[in-house]
């Protein structure tokens, strides 16, 4: 069972700002087997002024590549890209652990425009 903490300090809203926070759709799905943990390689469109970045994400647990094709999620977009084995992560695809630590991805539940910022 994951176990949940206390916020460890407070930010200001102008720290929050700094996280760029953005909805996309993924439109391509990978398996990952040299990742150490099971993950995908997700390709996700953030629209034209974006464009497209791919993500590395351990969601194997609740997710398949049919039910991630044309799914909206969240992504901080302004973390420098990471090197993941052979592959570059150059976004970060946001959940949250279920009981058991796996992740559940966020997106929104209405339909909104790739490229949209979290505020």
């Amino acid at each position: 069972m994951a176990t949940q903490t206390a916020p460890s300090h407070e930010i200001s809203f102008a720290d929050f700002m700094k996280v760029d926070v953005r909805v996309g759709t993924v439109i391509e799905v990978q398996d990952f087997p040299e990742a150490r943990k099971p993950a995908f390689k997700l390709l996700i469109d953030f629209g034209p002024v974006i464009g497209r970045k791919k993500s590395s994400a351990q969601i194997t647990r609740h997710y398949d590549h049919a039910s991630l094709i044309g799914r909206r999620v969240a992504a901080v977009i302004n973390f420098p890209p990471r090197q993941i084995g052979p592959f570059r992560s150059e976004v970060l695809t946001l959940g949250f652990p279920d009981e058991n630590g796996e992740v559940v991805l966020i997106g929104p539940d209405l339909a909104v425009p790739n490229g949209g910022r979290l505020f």
